[in-house]
């Protein structure tokens, strides 16, 4: 039999922190059953100079500025699809499109404008990893293929590209590595 039981942790004598577990009895013993989050163990970094290790801590402040916005942008994403899916016509999808967008632009335009080129490519490559298209296929699906041009084109001028994806095993694994370490609360 399946039961929720108060589980108390004692320190000094004292209750710290009293927690609601689920729990089965077996021979007239309470064992309590506590799911417990993965723990990833992971190689510390080997860095053979100093500018190598400068690159690497400039990377982690960049991810710790960009992987936000990118996980943001993942669940509008999910957010906008969903209410989509509801919308019976062409013209209510355009409206809320279109709604959505200058809702997107008043929300996020200053902090994203506020991101040096760099935090910018970055960006692109999370945005993949985060919701599993391309930035450049997100906006055509949404936006069209003209306005999809024009937005590579301007990337391009800039030296980004919006089809550019993340590859966990190819050049961004120090990428993953980072991401990894802040998702366990290590960076």
């Amino acid at each position: 039999s399946c039961l929720m039981a108060a589980a108390q942790i004692q320190k000094g004598g004292h209750v710290v922190d009293p927690h609601l577990v689920a729990g089965r009895i077996e021979d007239n013993d309470t064992i309590p059953h506590v799911d417990l989050r993965e723990i990833v163990i992971m190689p510390p970094m080997n860095f053979r100079s100093e500018r190598e290790y400068l690159r690497y801590s400039r990377l982690v402040r960049n991810i710790k500025i960009t992987l936000p916005y990118a996980r943001l942008a993942a669940s509008k994403l999910h957010e906008i699809n969903a209410h989509l899916s509801t919308l019976k016509t062409d013209k209510e999808r355009k409206a809320f499109l279109k709604q959505s967008e200058k809702t997107l632009f008043d929300e996020f335009e200053k902090p994203l404008r506020k991101l040096t080129i760099s935090q910018g490519r970055l960006l692109i490559k999370l945005i993949d990893r985060e919701t599993g298209d391309t930035s450049y296929n997100l906006i055509k699906q949404y936006k069209g293929k003209f306005s999809a041009f024009f937005w590579q084109s301007l990337a391009r001028l800039f030296g980004s590209n919006l089809k550019d994806e993340f590859e966990e095993e190819g050049d961004d694994k120090t990428i993953n590595y980072i991401i990894t370490l802040i998702d366990n609360g290590v960076l």
